[in-house]
């Protein structure tokens, strides 16, 4: 399959034998509260990417989780890897402005919008350059995202509607995971807090996971980072 920077990443991971670990920059965890503890979250991302990190995450909402517009284009400018913007994207400007921002792909999430609205966001992201990197939580979602034809998918492990305050971890990734389309990514999100956790979404078939407070909390953030990176079981997703 014909993809863009941000999947390229995650696939020369797995051709190296590894899940790629995609540290999520973000300030403020509904759940858990002040994530950055003092810390800059661009100099953070810039060590994390120093770690090893093929691609970041970015949430730029603000209200609930701290982030913003500035925080992507800082990260994307400085990190020097692929960039996908996390936020509630449900318009056409937000896509224009994630494009202006320098972000590689951008989240587009079933549960906040109607099929008819993802399938426009889905298009016009393809149009504008950006992957667009579609995340689920139910059967139902991962049956609209193989009607969508998505390439790179998400399954968030933990309900967004209710802003991530549950427990759920990758136990979701291996309920949904045989769902995912023939050649697509797949990407393991939200409740990965251990090595443990990771080799089980890898064993599901996972080609990635994406962290957040796991990394945040850790009293080593590198050191962290390197339990995440398991080997992956699993043929890599062959790109062309």
């Amino acid at each position: 399959m014909s993809t863009g920077r941000f999947s390229s990443a995650i696939a020369a991971e797995n051709e190296r034998g590894f899940v790629a670990v995609i540290p999520d920059i973000k300030c403020i965890s509904p759940k858990e509260g002040d994530l950055l503890r003092g810390r800059d979250p661009v100099e953070t991302a810039k060590f994390l990417a120093h770690c090893g990190a093929p691609a970041l995450s970015v949430v730029t909402e603000n209200e609930r989780f701290g982030g913003s517009a500035e925080l992507l284009r800082a990260v994307a400018q400085a990190a020097g890897v692929p960039v996908l913007r996390k936020d509630f994207i449900t318009n056409e400007d937000q896509l224009l402005e994630t494009a202006e921002l320098g972000a590689s792909a951008v989240l587009l999430i079933c549960a906040i919008t109607d099929e008819k609205n993802l399938k426009t966001l889905h298009e016009k992201a393809l149009g504008l350059g950006i992957e667009p990197f579609v995340e689920v939580h139910t059967v139902r979602e991962m049956e609209l995202v193989r009607t969508l034809g998505a390439r790179l998918i998400g399954i968030n492990n933990r309900n967004i509607v209710t802003l991530e305050r549950d427990d759920g971890g990758p136990a979701r990734t291996a309920a949904l995971a045989s769902g995912v389309p023939a050649g697509a990514l797949l990407v393991s999100e939200s409740g990965i807090l251990s090595s443990e956790d990771a080799k089980l979404a890898a064993a599901s078939g996972a080609n990635a996971v994406l962290v957040g407070t796991a990394l945040w909390q850790a009293r080593d953030m590198g050191a962290m980072y390197q339990a995440l990176c398991v080997k992956r079981e699993t043929a890599p997703c062959a790109l062309s």
